[in-house]
């Protein structure tokens, strides 16, 4: 007794593994966490180092370079990028995509450790490094807080308050701020009473670091107590700062609040301005808890929020800037109505083809696979996401293939005369290895979408672990619960013994016009290779005409405008020039929301989301329209107004990218040492990319050199009155910016304190020279004007970047809204023409942007292709024990490149990345049909039938499964055709399987009559 017997006879068994399948896939389904994306880890942190006061190439070559040569020692890491700007260091390291998520946080600590062993080897005067390692958080929740009439800092107040209450949410991970101003004690002074009493600035620094700060006055006995002891006279607010007593040279004292206005100041320059519709605006995030349901966690918060709104001050508004758990609801629901359909397709197919009966049966077998396909989900922490419902909506159409070939089978084996039970045992024995077999080629077939270790496989991965789940789980069904629900469903026609005519099982007209078909392609056995071969090579040649890009723009109504003004442009006037662009926005009915920020990115609100580098003159947005429709129309309005009213910006509109993105669409990497060789060949690359109309947003990773006012010091008379370089550095900055002389503690918050002048005397270059610098020497002030001899302007590199301890200045294009050509096509275009520029020795060109993505993401695939093929045809090989019939099989999946070619063309649809991925899972759908039809044939000649006779019926006997299992897959993807991230491999899957199986149903008997050297009959 087989397995098939065995589920006919245990009926129990049978209704109890059913009955689990139905109630356990339908709790899990509701169970499954819901995400937008996939999660996948950002194998990347950041090392910021603060070095006040030097230029970018000391900063270079006294922090940068010593970071660069400890990281690169750990032998995982993948590339560093270095910026090196004035007054800061900071280093991207990303890590190989081999290192595994799990080992990533260890990799973070040994590089901690690193760094932590440097920093003492830094300069005295460079802060200690920050370690950012926060990349992957992502804060699906992402809101703007403002209110007319509120300042920023009665605004942090507020989001202080939320971030509280909302971090206590169930399944909230954390909560983050952005935008919040820094608060400062400021002291201005008065020069002239300063002068008057004799007091140098120091004087005030020293005494306030005496009375500002926390020493200890330990413990005392008292009998049998230990009683801690703390003397009052810290300082406990502003005002008594103004309490302190000075005491100058000439003896005299003054409280400092008499030469002094002490207040509380916000930062100016502010480190990022955030506006919401023009409003100025706190952003706060919510991340959520790992495999959470977000739609409920969303739910939550909004409920939460909504209670909170009655305490807030009137006047308050928290609008959102992106809400993942609404966008996942939609795409949710979205991806259920895809499945709904193409579940309702591959039935109806079904029907068609076998009748109300089995497609029944099937469309039984099909749901049992996909509720089963659920509980492995929830078990092995799948989310519902985007990727593993697509990858279910593909996996549809072969979950029935096993299922169709054994329900066929019976079917057959009872139109001839048997029991069910004999049918099923038969039929089941026969075709357990080869489906076995089949089924583990498909799945294999897949694997380099799961077996890429890099970001991109990790994105799509979950589509592999779902198919190899359904399709695993769809020949366990196929071989237990379809032969018990044929035992339900199907009647017996037993032979009575009367001698009458059984019916033909294979009558009807599909079966007429293909045994027409085939008898003619296996009577001209050579030309109907040579036919297959000239369509092969025909479509192998068009292969060029077919667009390629990377991964898709999204369908959620939202964009970014990339705002870069020139090098030098203050954050004020960055931002004050975007908001001429956000008030001309305003007025389109199509905008929903404008949100702004300015120098930094907004906390990260989906995977995908890349912020623009740090930078004060650079402005990011993010514009959200009603209707995606509305997106190219608004787009085009906005290249006119910014070419028009903002000649002097460089900037890039780009749509939400449905995958792991980041750069430029094409760069042009300049390796080299000198700066200035470095720019002179970015501009001829510039020149060039200037002559295509394709691309816009030319720039360069460097920007334009910064001004540089560089007063002459003159050292022999600041010598005769004592001032130093570091004293007159100190009277700049206390006169234009502020000198950080200690720190007030105002409960959990720490305020710098500064000292400095009054705001109308500050900031300006014309009033350095009547800046006033205390001589220690004479104990009185002198004018600025009087210690320097001239003052000369400057040019200085204001970012040097470094990829792997390399300087390289790399050119970036995007693509202009006006061309249909995709990013590879205008690459290979431009590509020629950049390379035969000449370049001086010691200078090398690398390309990145797509280029080098796409290229890493399909180098990290292809790697494990080898490997995987090489499987499969061992497995095809054992299955026949024969090469010759395993090099037939594999003969046939070339032909999918014939269908593919015709897809891609004839609906104008570019190869991307996931049409790859649908290019490599053919051969498995292939070869799983051919596996078929051979051991089909096989099974025939060991019955003793003629081979010509043996592989014509053969392939008679296979056309209802193999058309009915393509057909299913084929149609069943028509719901995926619509949906931008996977119209590319459903193309492919689509036409590759359509055209592959029909040549295949030719090209396995021909291939097969000639390999094994088979004659025609003289009769036929």
């Amino acid at each position: 007794m087989n397995i098939g017997e065995y589920f006919i006879r245990h009926k129990v068994t049978s209704w109890m593994i059913t009955l689990v399948l139905i109630v356990g896939g339908s709790i899990s389904f509701l169970s499954l966490g819901q995400l937008e994306d996939p999660e996948f880890t950002i194998k990347q942190m950041n090392v910021i180092t603060q070095y006040p006061g030097a230029s970018a190439e000391q900063v270079e070559e006294e922090v940068t370079f010593q970071l660069e040569t400890e990281i690169q020692q750990l032998p995982y890491i993948d590339k560093i990028t270095s910026f090196s700007q004035p007054g800061m260091s900071v280093l991207e390291v990303e890590f190989q995509d081999s290192l595994r998520s799990k080992e990533v946080n260890q990799a973070f600590d040994e590089v901690r450790k690193k760094i932590r062993d440097l920093a003492s080897s830094l300069p005295s005067d460079a802060e200690t490094p920050t370690i950012v390692d926060d990349f992957a958080d992502v804060y699906g929740a992402s809101y703007a807080l403002y209110g007319d009439g509120f300042t920023v800092r009665e605004l942090s107040d507020v989001a202080d308050y939320l971030n509280r209450e909302l971090s206590i949410v169930d399944g909230v991970a954390k909560v983050d701020i952005a935008g919040e101003q820094i608060d400062q004690v400021a002291i201005e002074l008065s020069y002239s009473e300063l002068s008057a009493l004799g007091l140098s600035t120091d004087t005030i620094a020293s005494l306030l670091a005496q009375y500002n700060v926390v020493s200890n006055a330990g413990y005392a006995n008292s009998g049998t107590e230990r009683i801690r002891i703390r003397p009052t006279g810290e300082l406990s607010s502003i005002a008594s700062l103004g309490e302190l007593t000075l005491v100058g040279s000439n003896g005299n004292s003054v409280k400092l609040k008499d030469i002094a206005t002490i207040r509380r100041v916000v930062k100016d320059p502010s480190n990022q301005i955030i506006t919401y519709n023009g409003h100025s605006a706190i952003n706060i995030g919510v991340s959520f808890v790992s495999g959470s349901n977000v739609v409920d966690v969303g739910e939550a918060i909004q409920a939460r929020l909504k209670q909170l709104s009655v305490e807030l001050p009137a006047g308050i508004s928290i609008d959102p800037i992106y809400e993942q758990p609404k966008e996942v609801s939609n795409s949710v629901k979205g991806f259920l109505v895809n499945l709904a359909e193409a579940v309702g397709i591959v039935i109806v197919v079904l029907l068609l083809f076998v009748g109300i009966r089995s497609g029944v049966l099937i469309g039984l077998i099909l749901l049992l696979t996909i509720l089963g396909t659920f509980i492995f989900m929830m078990y092995f922490g799948i989310s519902l996401q985007r990727v593993s419902l697509g990858g279910l909506i593909i996996a549809l159409g072969m979950l029935v293939d096993n299922a169709i070939v054994v329900s066929d089978g019976i079917l057959v084996e009872l139109k001839l005369g048997k029991s069910k039970l004999e049918s099923a045992g038969k039929v089941v024995k026969q075709n357990f290895w080869p489906l076995l077999g089949a089924t583990v080629i498909a799945i294999v077939a897949f694997a380099p979408i799961g077996l890429s270790p890099d970001s991109v496989g990790e994105f799509v991965g979950s589509l592999f672990y779902v198919l190899l789940i359904s399709l695993f789980l769809s020949w366990v069904t196929a071989i237990t619960l379809t032969p018990f629900f044929c035992d339900l469903f199907m009647k017996e026609e037993l032979d009575t013994g009367n001698g009458a005519p059984r019916e033909d099982p294979y009558k009807g007209v599909l079966f007429s016009a293909y045994r027409l078909v085939l008898k003619h392609a296996m009577h001209h056995k050579w030309l109907t290779s040579l036919g297959l071969v000239v369509m092969l090579a025909l479509a192998v040649f068009n292969v060029t005409s077919i667009k390629q890009s990377f991964f898709p723009d999204s369908a959620t109504p939202l964009f970014y405008v990339e705002l870069r003004y020139p090098q030098g442009t203050s954050i004020n006037v960055s931002e004050k020039q975007a908001m001429a662009l956000e008030s001309y926005l305003k007025q389109d009915d199509s905008v929903a929301y404008i949100a702004t920020t300015a120098n930094q990115g907004f906390l990260r609100f989906m995977l995908t989301y890349t912020a623009m580098e740090m930078s004060p003159s650079n402005v990011q947005m993010v514009v959200r329209t009603k209707t995606v429709e509305q997106i190219e129309p608004l787009l085009e309005k906005i290249d006119s107004y910014l070419k028009a009213s903002q000649p002097e910006v460089s900037f890039v509109l780009r749509r939400l990218a449905l995958g792991p993105s980041k750069g430029a669409k094409i760069e042009a990497k300049i390796v080299g040492q000198d700066s200035d060789v470095l720019r002179d060949i970015a501009e001829k690359y510039k020149a060039k990319f200037r002559n295509f109309d394709e691309l816009v947003g030319i720039r360069d990773t460097w920007k334009q050199k910064a001004k540089v006012y560089q007063p002459i010091f003159d050292e022999s008379k600041a010598a005769d009155l004592g001032i130093t370089k570091e004293k007159l550095d100190e009277a700049l900055l206390t006169n234009l910016e502020g000198r950080t002389v200690g720190v007030y503690r105002d409960g959990t918050d720490l305020l710098p304190i500064i000292i400095t002048v009054p705001e109308q005397e500050r900031g300006s270059i014309e009033q350095i020279n009547d800046i006033q610098v205390y001589a220690p020497y004479t104990e009185k002030y002198v004018s600025f004007s009087e210690l320097v001899t001239d003052y000369q302007l400057i040019w200085e590199d204001a970012r040097i970047v470094r990829e792997n301890k390399r300087r390289t200045l790399t050119v970036q294009a995007d693509l202009s809204l006006y061309t249909d050509k995709t990013a590879d096509q205008v690459f290979k275009e431009i590509r020629p023409v950049i390379e035969a520029i000449d370049l001086p020795d010691g200078y090398s060109l690398e390309w990145g942007g797509e280029y080098e993505s796409s290229g890493d993401a399909q180098k990290n695939v292809m790697a494990s292709v080898p490997l995987g093929y090489l499987f499969m045809f061992i497995i095809t090989v054992l299955l026949f024990n024969s090469v010759r019939e395993s090099v037939i099989v594999w003969l046939c999946v070339p032909l999918t490149i014939v269908g593919i070619v015709v897809g891609m063309l004839s609906l104008n649809v570019p190869f991307g990345f996931m049409s790859l991925l649908g290019f490599l899972s053919l051969s498995g759908m292939v070869v799983k049909n051919g596996i078929v039809l051979i051991e089909q044939i096989n099974h025939e000649l060991a019955d003793g039938v003629e081979p010509y006779h043996a592989v014509f019926d053969s392939a008679v006997s296979r056309v209802r499964p193999v058309m009915m299992a393509a057909a299913t897959t084929i149609l069943g993807l028509i719901p995926l055709l619509f949906d931008p991230f996977f119209q590319g491999m459903s193309v492919v899957i689509a036409f590759g399987l359509g055209f592959a199986t029909i040549l295949t149903l030719l090209a396995v008997p021909a291939f097969y009559l000639i390999l094994f050297r088979i004659k025609v009959p003289a009769d036929m």
